[in-house]
């Protein structure tokens, strides 16, 4: 198991609720997410035989938030 770690700019992040909808998606895919709501980013860790980070950019996407 080899885990990454990526920073990622996210916009559209406002609110606890943003950030509690992005780690509840990114936990789907069994990674781990710090969200930093003042520096706009993610902070994510993952396992890449079990996701890969286009992956995890859609999920982000799909709440509804811009992975720049």
């Amino acid at each position: 198991m080899r885990m990454i770690k990526e920073t990622l700019r996210v916009e559209g992040m406002s609110c606890n609720h943003c950030a509690n909808a992005v780690t509840g998606a990114l936990k789907d895919l069994a990674a781990e997410a710090t969200v930093d709501l003042k520096a706009g980013t993610v902070t994510v860790a993952y396992d890449e035989s079990r996701a890969n980070i286009e992956q995890i950019k859609a999920a982000i996407e799909e709440q509804g938030y811009d992975v720049i």
